[in-house]
């Protein structure tokens, strides 16, 4: 599952809009959302599906829908926590284990996403792909999301995956943490973007 905005001007990469602007930091959504879909089909570990906020109706997945043979689904209404865990649910119900990911991680690879598999069916309830500003880029579970992972956390703080953490040994859960990726959210993060696609450029298509 990769959990997307559409791209609209103004309401994504709002933290990057000082620096690029309104219309560049949309587009740069919509290429890292490309780009994401199209590492997730690389992977190869099950079916994809795009989450969409605030709904399907926007062109843009539309497109992306055509292009890729994705599925779409509405995340909802809540926080960001209570639309993973209804996803989670959404998803574990239909077939487990199940792998939900953002949008905003350039790093991420096909390969990162095979390993978080292997990482649910190999025992474990859970995997995590840490980020470096202190949340995760990738949740994984083999078991029903419990709402004490996503109850009251405060989303987007340097202090997620370290509640999480807590939350997880309180429920007495194994779990996997991947290799601590970053992702694009901050004017800080653009020159290493920058280096990034100078040696593996971001899909303009």
């Amino acid at each position: 599952m990769v959990f997307a905005k559409a791209p609209t001007p103004g309401s994504v990469k709002t933290r990057l809009i000082p620096a690029l602007g309104e219309t560049a930091a949309a587009e740069l959504h919509r290429q890292l959302v490309v780009r994401t879909l199209r590492t997730a089909l690389a992977a190869a570990v099950g079916p994809v599906e795009l989450w969409c906020a605030p709904d399907a109706r926007d062109p843009f997945f539309a497109d992306c829908a055509e292009q890729f043979g994705v599925r779409l689904r509405n995340q909802g209404e809540g926080d960001v926590g209570a639309r993973m865990a209804c996803a989670l649910g959404v998803a574990l119900a239909e077939g487990s284990p199940a792998l939900l990911i953002g949008s905003d991680c350039p790093v991420l690879t096909a390969a990162y996403l095979r390993e978080a598999a292997a990482a649910c069916a190999g025992g474990d309830h859970a995997v995590f792909g840490p980020a470096e500003d202190g949340g995760y880029v990738l949740i994984g579970l083999a078991c029903s999301p419990s709402p004490k992972l996503f109850d009251n956390i405060a989303w987007g703080g340097a202090t997620v995956m370290r509640e999480t953490r807590i939350r997880l040994s309180r429920l007495g859960w194994r779990w996997t943490e991947l290799e601590t990726l970053w992702d694009v959210d901050r004017p800080e993060d653009m020159p290493r973007l920058h280096r990034l696609r100078a040696e593996t450029p971001v899909d303009r298509k």
